[in-house]
């Protein structure tokens, strides 16, 4: 039986440290399913009291960062007061990236959040040709260097738009990227240059939206809303299909479990750890239906902490991964699902 270990940590280029399993709140934003906010801040207190202190959000995300604001509030009545990391994202909107459109996104994220400064704030964005991203993070930057803004970091980007912000002297902590069992595109060639300018990866997708689980052992291929009942769900069977047939995907799931049968552990266990330890990977995002019932997975998430990978367990595992499409040569380099081609 794979043993419960005290959950990693790692520090960003800045000095915030924060876990190695993180806790992703994309499951509040309305897009899994109805949300109880209440429910939801009681919650988060049995993730932390557990030890996984850092939640991963977005100011687009619905209610999450209103969510973490409440808990915060909570815990400061709390002796002793439980510390808490709050990573979110800014998303905006295409126009100026003056400092006061800059500063407002953030008074706006720390207003909500209830905090006197961001931990880290990770820039999404669009559209590469439009390269006012370089103008945001100067500002994001500014704001960093004067307390208001612990980490800058990115989500999304390409290698090249990484190239290109570090030759202009930009020091971004961390970018967030899909990295699975499936979808290994970081491998390709970000992964070089994050673990040569310190700049780590944390992942999302990496267990498929729960598409790489035992939930998903020999079933028959979904097609349907009524069986990919969730964002999550649906977004990754593409990425299943980009990848390989159903049959190939179930070859994956047999595999794994042949594994994690032999660690005494689960699925997704092995998945987030065959990520977790992978160069230049910082944190693996886990997903948090927070507030429904039946949807915690605690127990299970810490699991993947104490677990080791043996060589004949990758062996097995990367057999199967040989035999599916190369997603690089599919797609091309981290994020580009969900833009343009590049002119």
């Amino acid at each position: 039986m794979a043993q419960l270990a005290e959950v990693p940590k790692v520090r960003l280029s800045g000095g915030l440290e924060i876990c190695r399993l993180l806790n992703g709140m994309w499951q509040v934003s309305g897009s899994h399913g109805p949300v109880d906010p209440g429910k939801a801040v009681t919650a988060m207190q049995d993730y932390v009291a557990a030890g996984l202190t850092s939640f991963d959000m977005a100011d687009i995300y619905g209610p999450a960062e209103e969510i973490f604001g409440n808990f915060c509030s909570q815990l400061k009545s709390a002796v002793p007061t439980p510390v808490v990391q709050g990573l979110t994202k800014w998303v905006p909107r295409a126009g100026a990236m003056d400092r006061k459109v800059v500063e407002k996104a953030i008074q706006r994220s720390m207003s909500r959040m209830q905090v006197e400064r961001l931990d880290c704030v990770q820039l999404n964005w669009w559209n590469y040709d439009d390269k006012r991203y370089l103008e945001a993070l100067g500002h994001l930057s500014d704001l960093q260097q004067e307390g208001v803004i612990r980490e800058v970091s990115v989500t999304n980007f390409d290698t090249m738009c990484l190239e290109e912000i570090a030759s202009k002297g930009i020091r971004i902590s961390s970018n967030q990227v899909q990295y699975s069992l499936i979808d290994r595109r970081p491998a390709a060639k970000m992964e070089k240059f994050c673990l040569a300018n310190d700049i780590q990866l944390l992942t999302y997708g990496t267990l498929g939206g729960g598409l790489i689980t035992e939930r998903f052992l020999g079933l028959e291929e979904p097609k349907s809303r009524r069986q990919l009942t969730t964002a999550s769900l649906s977004k990754y069977k593409e990425m299943v299909d980009a990848w390989g047939s159903w049959a190939l995907f179930q070859e994956l799931l047999s595999t794994l479990d042949a594994v994690a049968r032999r660690r005494g552990c689960s699925i997704a266990n092995v998945a987030t750890k065959y990520v977790l330890d992978q160069p230049a990977v910082g944190g693996v995002i886990v997903g948090c239906r927070l507030g429904v019932e039946g949807a915690e997975h605690i127990q299970d998430t810490l699991r993947s902490c104490g677990l080791q990978l043996a060589a004949e367990d990758l062996r097995d595992i990367d057999r199967v991964l040989d035999r599916a499409h190369d997603l690089a040569l599919a797609i091309g380099d981290c994020g580009d699902e969900l833009r343009s081609p590049r002119k």
